[in-house]
């Protein structure tokens, strides 16, 4: 029996990455545009009900189960006349007509909360028709308005409606080089504020990183947002390969944040994803096992645009799809930690898990995708928080946050929860086997072993 996941979209940002995403899974379980199967390998429909909805009465046809929600028509109308117009269900779109105008507290408080009451009667109509419902996906950017204070809003009154199910998020976050808006920090920290409290997983992405990565690998010399978005839909299509194939060492959405979870508010997760090349030199490629491994531990490969050699991984998943045995993959993962072992910390043995699926991505032999916890992830937060404080410290913009009804002690919270997130990463990152034990020591009161004993007499 499939665990269903409810996939969630806000915003432009949220839609538009939805759009590749769907477009992908169609093709990797061999539906067509309207969700009519066409495909020959039995694989395709074993688990497709972890995404799709199969229609009763017409011959294998199958819906997404996801809701499309943003304050303005227009990417939605885009979605509804586009080529997957006649995929989803009509009454899942839920849009406003005002805009946020890339204010956060548009998007949380005034127009995104009178559309609230809508999208928990839809998602409760897309909940109740499931056997066992796993969780929730919310795909949004922490950039703008709706994607931000909407998408966050979702998140808590999910946290409320569904509080034993599996929350992850696909957060795309501003960053300076690819700057849209000038008070995307505002709405980056506040959003982190609420992602910190209410989500089980966030796997972070930033547009930096995804045009450097299809400038420099792909060479694509004017990414467009549709090839940006399409990196991303790999991604999301390669971490939910395991729960919509059957294979070995198959896994679910809580195995997953289990794993890669460490401490409940470090759930901060930098995807990666091998192999990338330019079409063009797709003949000249021969990819092996080792070289995959390599390449999902390599800063080039990564959607965080942060150095992983700064920080030190605590927890890492990856992910093999294609024909590759188990015994070389998770060979290649512990020469990788062998060889790397400064990088990852002593005090939580075997932190990489392996999972493998037999059905490689359309057009690909083989592939791998990663989610690694790592603390260089701080890196994101703190450039966002030295953006934010510049402005905060001089109240610049505060007055159409304020205007929404919004409270100044709410920025405060979220920079010094910030603060908070940033300190926790750190101190776990200079964290060694030795003080762990002594601090565990300290806080439980308890006694340390005998020969520690002895050597105090």
């Amino acid at each position: 029996m499939p665990r269903e996941i409810v996939n969630v979209q806000t915003g432009q940002a949220g839609n538009q990455v939805g759009e590749s995403f769907w477009r992908m899974l169609l093709a990797e379980h061999g539906l067509d545009e309207e969700g009519h199967y066409h495909g020959n390998d039995p694989l395709q429909l074993a688990r497709v009900g972890v995404y799709f909805t199969e229609v009763q009465g017409t011959q294998d046809k199958y819906v997404p189960r996801s809701v499309q929600i943003d304050l303005e028509e227009g990417v939605c109308d885009r979605i509804r006349s586009g080529p997957l117009g006649n995929l989803y269900r009509p009454d899942t779109y839920v849009t406003g007509n005002s805009g946020a105008g890339n204010n956060w507290a548009k998007g949380f408080y005034t127009e995104g909360a009178e559309l609230m009451d809508n999208i928990l009667e839809i998602v409760r109509r897309q909940t109740e028709n499931c056997d066992a419902l796993q969780g929730f996906q919310l795909v949004h950017s922490l950039g703008g308005g709706t994607g931000a204070g909407l998408g966050s809003l979702v998140l808590s009154k999910f946290r409320e409606e569904y509080p034993d199910r599996m929350l992850s998020t696909y957060s795309i976050l501003p960053s300076p080089k690819v700057s849209e808006t000038v008070v995307e920090p505002y709405n980056a920290l506040l959003s982190v504020h609420q992602l910190v409290e209410n989500s089980d997983m966030t796997m972070c992405i930033d547009n930096e990183a995804l045009y450097d990565l299809t400038q420099r690998i792909l060479k694509i010399k004017q990414p467009a947002f549709d090839d940006l978005n399409n990196v991303v839909a790999q991604v999301m299509c390669g971490v939910s390969t395991s729960l919509r194939f059957p294979g070995q060492l198959n896994g679910d959405l809580r195995k997953l944040a289990m794993n890669l979870v460490p401490f409940p508010r470090l759930h901060f997760l930098m995807p990666s994803y091998a192999p990338f090349y330019d079409p063009k030199a797709k003949a000249y490629h021969r990819w092996n096992t080792k070289d995959l491994t390599n390449a999902l531990f390599d800063r080039a490969n990564l959607l965080v645009a942060c150095d992983p050699r700064f920080g030190r991984y605590l927890t890492a998943a990856t992910i093999f799809r294609g024909k590759v045995s188990s015994q070389e993959a998770e060979q290649s993962v512990y020469d990788l930690q062998k060889k790397d072992s400064a990088h990852f910390v002593e005090w939580i043995p075997d932190n990489v898990s392996v999972s493998l699926c037999s059905v490689p991505p359309v057009g690909q032999t083989q592939a791998a995708t990663c989610l690694a916890n790592s603390t260089a992830v701080q890196e994101l937060f703190k450039r966002t928080l030295s953006q934010f404080s510049a402005m905060f410290k001089r109240r610049a913009y505060l007055h159409w946050y304020t205007g929404e009804g919004m409270d100044t002690m709410e920025f405060s919270e979220a920079e010094s929860n910030t603060n908070d997130l940033i300190a926790e990463y750190q101190q776990y990152q200079e964290a060694t086997a030795e003080a762990e034990d002594e601090a565990y020591y300290e806080e439980e009161g308890e006694v340390p072993m005998e020969g520690e004993e002895e050597e105090a007499e």
